[in-house]
């Protein structure tokens, strides 16, 4: 694991968008949610099929934000995460977290042939912790 690039990826000035928050707080969409936002980083909740997601707008796609994100971390099944890193190049983000579960061969090749840093089969809530 690059520990630079995930030091990057985590740096406070980051903003992330979550795409798969959920309301459920069983999912990891709505624990990687939170994490991250009781971390104190701006996040944003992505989800066609929430309306909120602990009390923050919750918007249907990445193209819907208020702000470009600079990290997106995906936790969808992975044919979902394969339309969103195509959806990530064409908003020019350049930092994609694949959530353990999410990540797809096809995807984590697309980022590497595009120039979009990505980092996979490591949890965010995990390695956040790890560098506290």
């Amino acid at each position: 694991m690059n520990e630079e690039l995930i030091r990057e990826f985590l740096d406070r000035r980051n903003v992330f968008a979550v795409v798969g928050a959920s309301r459920d707080p069983q999912k990891y969409g709505y624990q990687v949610y939170r994490d991250l936002k009781s971390a104190g980083y701006k996040v944003y909740p992505v989800n066609p099929n929430a309306q909120e997601v602990l009390g923050d707008k919750c918007y249907p796609s990445l193209k819907e934000l208020p702000a470009k994100p600079d990290v997106v971390v995906t936790v969808v099944p992975p044919q979902v995460t394969e339309l969103v890193v195509e959806e990530c190049k064409e908003l020019g983000v350049r930092k994609i977290w694949m959530q353990p579960g999410s990540e797809s061969e096809r995807a984590v090749e697309y980022c590497e042939k595009n120039n979009i840093a990505v980092v996979h089969g490591a949890c965010i809530m995990i390695e956040r912790k790890r560098r506290l």
